[in-house]
């Protein structure tokens, strides 16, 4: 019997999908594509090849989008296994820097005002 994916995994089955993530739904921790995930530890050889991929790849800040791209999974399994690696303190998630706030037109009057008088 042939089969023909396109991809490391094919959307009309979700049994690999439901064995990656060991049967999990989505964890506690919420995560957002831009949130970055940083490795904490190694892996180790007993862990699943998708789990020791995020450790390895994550030696330098990636974002949850691009693991997820890397690993040709979807985002939601990936939130499954990033989940139990922050459990485990495996790896941490760091929060996207918040777009900065315009200061108020006040403070930028004030500023340019005393610009012009030097």
């Amino acid at each position: 019997m042939t089969s023909e994916r396109k991809g490391p995994w094919d959307e009309g089955t979700p049994v690999p999908l439901y064995v990656i993530t060991g049967g999990q739904g989505s964890g506690e921790k919420a995560f957002n594509l831009v949130t970055l995930i940083a490795s904490r530890s190694s892996p180790e050889p007993s862990m699943q090849p998708e789990t020791a991929a995020i450790l390895t790849m994550c030696q330098y800040p990636l974002s949850v989008a691009e693991v997820s791209a890397y690993l040709s999974l979807p985002f939601s399994v990936v939130t499954v296994l990033l989940s139990q690696l922050v459990e485990d303190e495996r790896v941490e998630a760091i929060a996207p820097v918040p777009v900065a706030a315009f200061p108020e037109r006040g403070l930028l009057e004030a500023v340019i005002h005393g610009l012009r008088k030097l």
